[in-house]
């Protein structure tokens, strides 16, 4: 497929899309009801099915029932753990796989155009990046995520927060399903910004950082620290009325949607003629800038605060202006 369909590279080879990002437009003012028809698939597929299925599955097949998850056990959160392992290793070895190991697209819809380096680079863990990213993603990041869904379903089993049937309130459940991406959008925004502060980013952040091309087995690469902030996505449940497999859904946002900043193309080849998009641009840019986008766009979040960055080169001038006046800044205090 001919990628200069929907977009072009620049003289150093980056590829971007045509068309420059956009929070959703359910934001937008004056509302725009037409625009957030046309939206309203892109919000359900692929991803917030996907993951809602994956809940699902893990919710009905995998976790035993209340009586069970009220008490501790070491039987049912090995098995939550193990299947939190294979998910991953299913779908970012998928993507690993697909586009970086055996390179079925080539660098058609690649943002950048190199890919990750083979060779040996201090940075990181036993000096390989896949080696280092795949390392904190099985020994910190998915038993992060399964100690928060541990004490989160037994917390609702134990009674100890409140958890209600989809029988008895389904409006509230429908609704708080719907509210969840968003408020995963709100939170990881939080926690972004927070560990992008000079201490933070320096001893925990940076780690993430390390992969400056990053590909999908970056996407949980992070120190234990970052770990424990980005799930505590969950603790919502622990304060809204909710249901277990809400929670599982959760972090399934989280766990596995990390993968979807990560993946490196804006496009993944269907055929010759078909090409599903992605939604990884946006944090793409974050990597690629280090101080845009500290959200993934479905909220304007950084259009709010001045931190917003869509591709276009009015956004690039809007960028470096700010970095201009924060040198000017430091300039000035350093010989005041």
């Amino acid at each position: 497929m001919d990628d200069t369909l929907y977009g072009s590279r620049d003289r150093r080879g980056h590829w971007k899309p045509h068309e420059p990002a956009r929070p959703a437009p359910i934001f937008d003012w004056p509302p725009r009801p037409l625009a957030v028809l046309r939206w309203l698939p892109s919000y359900f597929l692929p991803w917030n099915v996907f993951f809602l299925i994956t809940a699902a599955l893990v919710w009905y097949f995998v976790l035993p029932g209340p009586e069970v998850t009220a008490r501790l056990e070491w039987g049912w959160v090995l098995q939550l753990f193990l299947v939190n392992c294979l998910m991953v290793l299913a779908l970012f070895g998928a993507f690993e796989l697909h586009l970086y190991v055996r390179r079925a697209q080539g660098r058609r819809f690649k943002y950048n155009p190199e890919f990750p380096a083979d060779r040996r680079n201090p940075a990181f863990l036993l000096g390989r990046q896949n080696l280092d990213n795949a390392l904190r993603t099985f020994a910190s990041g998915v038993p992060i995520w399964t100690a928060w869904e541990v004490f989160v379903l037994h917390a609702m089993a134990k009674g100890w927060v409140p958890s209600v049937s989809l029988a008895d309130h389904p409006v509230h459940l429908i609704g708080l399903a719907l509210f969840l991406r968003f408020f995963h959008e709100a939170h990881f925004y939080a926690v972004h910004r927070l560990i992008h502060t000079p201490f933070l980013y320096r001893w925990v952040h940076s780690v993430h950082h390390n992969s400056v091309n990053p590909s999908p087995w970056s996407s949980l690469s992070m120190h234990p620290v970052e770990h424990l902030l980005y799930f505590s996505t969950a603790a919502l449940h622990l304060i809204l009325p909710s249901h277990p497999l809400l929670a599982i859904y959760q972090l399934h946002i989280a766990g596995l949607g990390a993968v979807v900043g990560h993946i490196g193309f804006d496009r993944i080849e269907l055929g010759e003629k078909k090409a599903v998009p992605t939604e990884a641009f946006v944090h793409y840019l974050h990597h690629k800038y280090f101080e845009v986008n500290y959200a993934d766009g479905l909220v304007p979040f950084d259009r709010w605060f001045g931190t917003w960055h869509d591709g276009s080169p009015e956004a690039e001038a809007r960028m470096l202006e700010r970095y201009r006046a924060r040198k000017a800044k430091l300039a000035a205090r350093a010989g005041g």
